[in-house]
């Protein structure tokens, strides 16, 4: 056991960097040193390109780049952190956003007017907390994890790494890269609803100092929905050349385009989802298209200089097209006999160029160790947005809004699209400049400790076209935070944190800013964290985390003077998260989670927003719990519970989806080295029930039983 325990800590060692580095810096430790000091001797160990992967497959991952810009082991971050490796994506087939947050604690996932990914964390939801290897892909569509080797989900404000936004936590994928490693993997699925799909992985190395790899995607499906549909297709290439034994460079570039039905599901009626068929469409299928095209380009060079200092420099390029349309349900007429449809579209064009600078070095002050990291980002994003209201011309130039009858709630009449009196008509230039700071300090053996700042200038020159209202607003946001970690053994944590965020009056998406609002300060997210982390098993931690998150300086209008604005306290959500991910024994691996979470509306904010509301898209209780079993080396079963209590659709609290359990299973069985294939089986059971809502009018049945069949090769 002690020698397997050795070479296990070696194929980590050589892992420690998510991105693959192929000149990363790999520090020998103590068991009480923690995990991002280096030695106190000058010894480096560089590694090399591996021409193959030996690693064990598993559930569970010990460090991260990602929440503190150093690698770190997961047991040493003050935060709660769920990671979601590449095996367990593979052994649920997985495929979306949606996918990685049902074994989340903390996390959800709304219906997002059925174009674009929504996930809900700690109460918060979001469309634009999204990073691809730390940098941010915040434009709303619908991602996929072909091209992803893990999913990094963190939980609660991280301004001081990732700047504005992410008041309830953000998700970061992590990328495959070239490193190497000799990869040839074709992987087929083909599932209900008609489900094609393929993903394709290649990469090698060159010479010993360059090599290649190429991830691509190519899906083309109907749906459980009527009408609906999907296809969508993607090619990753990426290269790592090692221009020197201690510097490295890489670059890739990624073209992804996914087309799909835009579906807002069903409506309510008397507080719950109307009961019609799990298939019905509400509205028009044809007339509800969403596209997206992402092309984005990123170069990273990385060196170390003596004295154990490292620089890296990040830059990455993307530009987005984003289209949709739909003709949606609203409400149901008191009588139960109609419900109101109406349609707009919208188009945004987005291009993003952000550059991230980082100096990590260590030093000591007697006793006392740090590890400082220093950075710099710049970035700018141009942003045009185009919004048209929906008119039914065929029953009058104005008709905005058509009642059909519930018991076939289908139009096929006739669209024109027009610009609507507020429709958005906008064109906006953000601008960011920030600096920040970090200390990672042993103050004990037994003692750490984590604190910094970010100074971030957020700029947007902001033009209505609809009205040639040009609106400029600047936010000189402060971004602190700190943790404490006390270990009792090395691999045991007990922490607490702090941390702040803010959201600008530009919003998430860079579009919300107005001659009201511009002057009126951000919105402010604050986040106090108690923890326990404990690795108590080489390949098993468990986790804890109780926190409160509270939302400050929500605008609202002053009840005495409709013309002024006032800032107020908006939001409380306190929660327990509890996560348990990795190898029970050689054969049993686990996934599993549970969250309770009560958030509730401090201050009457409008006549359907009022204090004590239950915050909207947020269950008291969530629990998902995934086990794998390997009976020998061919045959493996898979079977999962998921249980989400229910929840109210908005914040007016009128209406709820109902609670549901959920089983999934699967079976997997390896012919070979070279050939394996698995039938995963979702919803087993065949249950009905409501998997997401966007209002109290757009809510999404889940699906019914659904099988899909996986073969996987490698040639």
């Amino acid at each position: 056991m002690k020698t397997n325990l050795s070479s296990l800590a070696h194929v980590l060692a050589l892992l420690v960097l998510p991105f693959g580095l192929a000149a990363s810096t790999v520090f020998s430790q103590a068991a009480t040193t923690p995990s991002y000091l280096p030695p106190r001797d000058d010894t480096i160990h560089l590694e090399k390109f591996r021409v193959n992967d030996q690693r064990e497959k598993s559930y569970s991952s010990q460090r991260s780049v990602t929440a503190t810009k150093t690698d770190t082991a997961l047991v040493d971050v003050p935060q709660a952190i769920s990671v979601v490796t590449r095996e367990l994506i593979d052994d649920q087939a997985m495929h979306s956003i949606g996918d990685i947050t049902r074994y989340v604690p903390g996390a959800g996932i709304a219906q997002g007017e059925g174009n674009r990914d929504t996930p809900v964390l700690r109460g918060n939801a979001t469309t634009a907390d999204f990073f691809v290897d730390g940098v941010r892909d915040d434009v709303q569509y619908f991602r996929d994890l072909y091209s992803v080797e893990r999913v990094e989900v963190l939980k609660g404000p991280n301004a001081l790494i990732f700047g504005r936004g992410g008041a309830g936590g953000l998700i970061n994928r992590v990328s495959k890269q070239a490193n190497g490693t000799t990869t040839r993997e074709l992987a087929l699925t083909f599932g209900s609803s008609r489900q094609n799909r393929a993903t394709l992985d290649l990469g090698a190395a060159v010479t010993p100092a360059l090599a290649y790899r190429v991830t691509a995607l190519f899906e083309d499906a109907d749906s459980y929905r009527d009408g609906v549909s999907l296809r969508r297709y993607g090619v990753n290439p990426t290269v790592a050349w090692r221009i020197a034994p201690r510097t490295t460079l890489r670059a890739g570039v990624e073209h992804f385009h996914d087309a799909r039905t835009a579906d807002r599901g069903v409506s309510s009626f008397q507080g719950r989802p109307v009961p019609a068929a799990t298939a019905t469409f509400f509205g028009d299928p044809a007339q509800s298209p969403t596209r997206a095209t992402v092309n984005t380009a990123y170069t990273i060079f990385d060196h170390s200089f003596a004295g154990r200092i490292t620089l890296r420099n990040h830059t990455r390029f993307g530009r987005y097209e984003k289209f949709y349309q739909n003709i949606y349900p609203g409400s149901v007429n008191a009588a139960g006999t109609t419900v109101a449809l109406s349609a707009y579209n919208q188009a945004t064009d987005r291009e993003n160029l952000f550059n991230h600078t980082d100096v990590v070095f260590p030093f000591a002050t007697g006793a006392v160790r740090h590890q400082i990291l220093t950075g710099l980002e710049l970035a700018r994003q141009t942003t045009d947005n185009l919004r048209l209201t929906g008119y039914f011309t065929s029953v009058s130039p104005t008709t905005t809004s058509l009642n059909v009858p519930l018991a076939n709630p289908r139009t096929t009449l006739p669209v024109t699209f027009l610009p609507g009196a507020t429709d958005a008509n906008n064109h906006g230039v953000a601008q960011t400049v920030a600096c920040y700071v970090q200390d990672q300090i042993t103050v004990l053996p037994q003692l750490l400790a984590v604190a910094g700042v970010r100074l971030e200038n957020f700029s947007v020159d902001f033009q209505d076209r609809r009205t040639a209202a040009t609106i400029a607003s600047t936010d000189h946001l402060i971004s602190p935070r700190a943790g404490l970690i006390y270990k009792p053994a090395a691999h045991l944590a007990v922490y607490t944190s702090y941390s702040t965020s803010c959201v600008p009056r530009a919003g998430e998406q860079l579009s919300s800013l107005s001659l009201t609002n511009r002057s009126l300060a951000p919105e402010k997210f604050t986040n106090y964290e108690f923890g326990v982390k404990w690795d108590f098993h080489y390949d098993l931690a468990f986790s804890a985390a109780a926190y409160r998150l509270d939302r400050r300086n929500v605008a609202i209008t002053d009840p005495a003077d409709p013309t002024q604005s006032l800032l107020v306290d908006g939001q409380r959500a306190r929660g327990i998260e509890l996560g348990l991910t990795g190898r029970v024994t050689q054969n049993w691996s686990v996934v599993g989670g549970y969250a309770y979470q009560d958030g509730t509306v401090k201050t009457t904010q409008s006549p359907t927003v009022v204090a004590g509301a239950r915050l909207a898209q947020l269950p008291r209780h969530t629990l998902s719990l995934w086990n794998r079993y390997d009976f020998n080396p061919q045959w493996g079963f898979g079977l999962g519970t998921i249980y989400r209590d229910e929840l109210f659709t908005s914040t007016d609290n009128t209406v709820r989806l109902p609670s549901f359990v959920r089983f999934d299973a699967a079976l997997f069985y390896r012919l070979n080295a070279r050939l394996r294939a698995q039938l995963n089986v979702e919803n087993l059971l065949d249950r009905a029930y409501f998997a997401s809502a966007h209002s109290n009018t757009n809510i999404t049945p889940g699906s019914p039983r659904a099988l899909r069949l996986g073969v996987t090769t490698r040639f």
